[in-house]
């Protein structure tokens, strides 16, 4: 709604003057990001000669209030904030360190300050999805808006205008585009034949809702003369025939299409006393009643200062009262009536292309802003496609998430490699074919890799082109939006592996030299490129490309109900060294010269934001650096993450598998490298096998146990049986050790014996290794009793609640006998990774006396085992002996290459 439909027009001083009352201004559609708050107070109002007037906007929205600046006290704004605070939890003593980080705090502050010089509050900060790129205005038209600072001419190119270059134009110099490089069209929809414009300049229509109010058989005038009857007070009624004229023009002449193109044409505007004499000069004959009692003073100051004076009384009494909004809704008309009068400007589905001039020539861009997007069918430069698809054909949400678990077990998985077929899998068959499987696997969330718009296949998706499109390779936003909604039916959080940390290099389908130029939205020279995987990398420190990426993560969660990010590769963006260096732990190496520390308070403030405006957000740092300060709270010198990678552990398997006899494993490392950071136990999250493993051109732990599927012999039974046990040791102890949150990559938990290897020149682009191998399943054998394993430990931690406990008590490490036991709760794990010897009654210490019973054993038949242990062994009593360090003991049959979870089913009272 726009505030000039409730103002009288006095002049276009009184009009200007008189902008302090309540309705919301919105240019762009869905845009809610000006407020005018009525003021509390009678008002002075200061203008010299050559007036510039300002209009001071506020919110009265309490969401967005949590987010505006506001000017409190050092003490008050310093509360409860300590820049080295987790230091000194942690007993840490590095002075460098300390003043990094409290170097790093004062200059957040002044990020805010800049920030807030330019956006209203932080959410408005993270909301550039709302007017950027193509948008439908409520007033039949389409906005666009782009951000290009280095090109000289804008204009949209697209099947709905034959590709013109000049028909839908913004241009520099003129009021296509702002100080800041942002670039603005309007695309007007255009009049059926026989149909007439609207009445009224400001019509709006109800695009989304088929009903249409305005076309229930009441007229405007109609409307107005109820409105007059009603609403105005006497004296007032002259005004209302003509109230929206001055507005509406004085709006059009500024803003309107036909309206000046320069400034030249624009002409100058009358200073403030000019304004007020001929407006004083025009009504000196309308009776007192008409008027308001405004009166400009002249105190006769050098620098000729005129205060604007209103009565008080008059003033109250006028912000007391609401604007006639009822009466302005019934004009609004709905879609239908939209459709009989207009055709859209750029239909759905159309093609597009944002085209500009450039010191180097023009240039044709897929908008950094698209929705959606889809490469041309003969291998030319992509394409923009126009999303705006009818009401009846609009994904409706059905289920809302579920609140985040106290453990999470998270079920990795790429889309398009999800299908038993040898092609590219889409969103659809994703919904129906896998989604059930992981419930009934037992996980409690998914995380989607290369859902992004990405150049190549064969990148996985980590080299994102277009940021805020889901990829066309696996079908629509809309059958997106179903897949995430399912999910969510079926109870699963999901996440997202969030590519911010570089960007893919190719000028004709990303970022790279969006607008000609090279430093956009990237670094330039060699600080611009990653030093060994060819892309580019972002300006953290710009404020503009900050509003970008915080905007893309609100995006996710906003329109597609995402719970949840992984942020890609830290290490690339923290260093300018992109993580290629070796660490030796010195807390030197965090804050040296470098450290990015624009990408660290780019981090902070994307934390801050996401959890601000979505609390149930959980946000999951992948960083093998271990950046100090990760999972901290911001407040207290922190990143602010929920939860942290532990990547070291799968690469400890994997290096173990490939380049360790059996026999030769240490124990010691094993549990200190799956227990990590103990200070940050209840934050980290890890895997046994992580996907970059069978992907990378590596091969999956199952390739190396296990062979490549059904081409063994009948001699491997051996080798068979070992790389199954291993395989299920393996998962426990990782699962089990430490940590609230265990990853599992796709197929994995049924130990997928292929690597994935996408299509490309160097295979012949086959797609033979990019799928899933889901008729391993249907059959008895090895892999089916490895996927009754998987699914009974993730059962035993929604039943036990292992993930959700406290730290191990690892307090049973022996090399020679090669076992290891620790209590976890109420539960007791013991493994015997020895290869050949096996022990009848291995002594393990206990706390508790009583009876322990096996809820789980990895040598079950039914999980491919040989079933050694007897089920009347299951139980076992204590001995009151001292071992371990604790007061008791059990005495436990431990075969070679078996792992057993006892609990402690019923306690004795000595």
């Amino acid at each position: 709604m726009h505030v000039f439909s409730y103002l009288k027009p006095h002049s276009i001083f009184s009009e200007m003057a008189s902008l302090c009352i309540e309705p919301k201004i919105s240019l762009y559609p869905n845009n809610s990001i000006i407020h005018i708050q009525p003021r509390s107070k009678p008002q002075i109002i200061f203008f010299t000669r050559k007036v510039k007037i300002k209009i001071k906007c506020s919110s009265t929205d309490p969401q967005q209030q949590r987010f505006t600046r506001k000017k409190k006290s050092v003490a008050e704004t310093e509360k409860g904030v300590d820049p080295v605070g987790f230091l000194t939890k942690l007993g840490i003593t590095h002075k460098a360190f300390a003043q990094f980080l409290r170097e790093r705090h004062k200059s957040l502050k002044d990020l805010k300050a800049e920030i807030f010089a330019r956006h209203h509050n932080l959410q408005e900060m993270a909301s550039g999805f709302e007017i950027l790129g193509m948008h439908r205005h409520k007033e039949h038209r389409v906005d666009y808006m782009d951000w290009a600072p280095g090109a000289r001419y804008c204009a949209l190119v697209g099947d709905f205008n034959g590709w013109s270059p000049t028909e839908n134009t913004a241009r520099e110099g003129h009021f296509g585009h702002d100080d800041y490089g942002y670039w603005f069209i309007i695309l007007e929809d255009k009049l059926r034949e026989g149909e007439k414009p609207d009445e009224l300049y400001f019509q709006q229509y109800n695009y989304v809702d088929d009903y249409d109010k305005g076309d229930s058989g009441v007229t405007i005038e109609e409307v107005f003369q109820r409105a007059n009857d009603e609403y105005w007070e006497p004296g007032e009624d002259r005004f209302i025939k003509n109230r929206l004229e001055l507005p509406a023009k004085l709006y059009e002449r500024l803003f309107g299409p036909n309206g000046p193109q320069t400034i030249e044409e624009l002409g100058e505007i009358p200073d403030a006393e000019t304004r007020y004499r001929a407006h004083e000069e025009l009504h000196k004959d309308d009776p007192p009643s008409n008027l308001p009692p405004f009166d400009v003073i002249d105190d006769g100051k050098e620098y000729d200062v005129f205060n604007v004076m209103a009565d008080p009384a008059w003033q109250q009494k006028f912000r007391g009262k609401k604007p006639p909004l009822p009466y302005w809704t019934e004009t609004r008309k709905g879609r239908k009536a939209w459709l009989k009068k207009y055709t859209p400007a750029i239909p759905h589905g159309s093609k597009y292309r944002v085209y500009f001039n450039t010191p180097d020539g023009p240039l044709e861009r897929v908008p950094a802003w698209a929705t959606f997007v889809q490469p041309d069918a003969e291998g030319k430069q992509a394409y923009a496609v126009h999303w705006e698809p009818p009401p009846e054909s609009t994904y409706k949400w059905k289920h809302t998430a579920t609140k985040a678990p106290k453990s999470l077990r998270i079920y990795e998985c790429h889309v398009g490699i999800s299908g038993s077929e040898p092609k590219i899998s889409s969103f659809n068959d994703f919904t129906e074919e896998v989604l059930p499987h992981i419930k009934r696997a037992g996980y409690n969330a998914i995380q989607l890799i290369g859902i992004v718009e990405h150049k190549d296949y064969f990148t996985v998706g980590y080299r994102v082109t277009n940021f805020f499109a889901v990829s066309s390779r696996y079908g629509t936003p809309e059958d997106f939006k179903r897949l995430v909604d399912e999910a969510h039916g079926l109870g699963l959080l999901v996440f997202l592996d969030i590519v911010q940390a570089y960007s893919a290099a190719d000028d004709m389908v990303g970022l790279s030299r969006f607008d000609g130029s090279n430093d956009c939205y990237f670094h330039t020279g060699k600080r611009g490129q990653h030093k060994y995987w060819g892309t580019r990398m972002f300006k953290y420190g710009d404020l503009d490309v900050m509003h970008f990426l915080l905007s893309n993560l609100n995006w996710w969660v906003s329109e597609y109900k995402i719970d949840g990010f992984q942020f890609h590769s830290l290490a690339s963006m923290l260093y300018t060294h992109n993580g290629f260096a070796s660490f030796s732990g010195d807390l030197e190496e965090y804050c040296n010269q470098y450290v990015d520390k624009d990408a660290l308070m780019y981090l902070i403030l994307a934390n801050e934001i996401l959890h601000a405006l979505h609390p149930n957000i959980i946000t999951i740092a992948e960083d093998v650096t271990f950046y100090p300060g990760l999972c901290e709270p911001i407040s207290q010198g922190g990143l602010g993450f929920d939860y942290y990678v532990n990547l070291s552990a799968s690469e400890m398997w994997l290096s173990l598998l490939e380049n360790t006899p059996d026999h030769e494993w240490s124990m010691s490392k094993i549990t200190s490298t799956l227990l990590g950071n103990r200070n940050y136990a209840d934050k980290m999250l890890i895997y046994a096998e992580n996907h970059h493993q069978s992907i990378s051109g590596g091969r999956s732990l199952a390739e190396i146990l296990l062979g490549q599927g059904n081409d063994r012999g009948p001699q491997s039974n051996e080798l068979l049986l070992r790389g199954s046990s291993l395989l299920k040791m393996i998962k426990l102890i990782t699962f089990a050790i430490g940590g609230h949150g265990y990853l599992n990559f796709m197929g994995n938990e049924f130990g997928h014996p292929k690597r994935v290897e996408f299509p490309m020149p160097s295979n012949n682009n086959s797609f033979s290794l990019a799928n899933r191998c889901w008729d391993l399943l249907e059959k008895e054998g090895v892999y089916r009793d490895l996927f009754r394993f998987d699914k009974d430990l993730m059962k035993l931690d929604k039943t036990q609640n292992v993930l959700a406990r406290g730290l191990p008590n690892i307090h049973h490490v022996n090399e020679t006998n090669m076992v290891i036991s620790y209590i976890r709760g109420p539960l007791l794990f013991v493994f015997n990774f020895h290869p050949t010897d096996s022990y009848e009654r291995y002594c393990i210490g206990v706390d508790e006396a009583g009876e322990y019973q096996v809820i789980l054993n990895t040598d079950e038949i039914r999980y491919g085992g040989q079933g050694i242990i007897k089920e009347e062994q299951y139980l076992q009593r204590t001995v009151s002996r001292r071992v371990d360090g604790l007061r008791n003991c059990i005495e436990v049959p431990l075969p070679s290459g078996t792992a057993q979870v006892y609990k402690l089913s019923r306690i004795l009272r000595i």
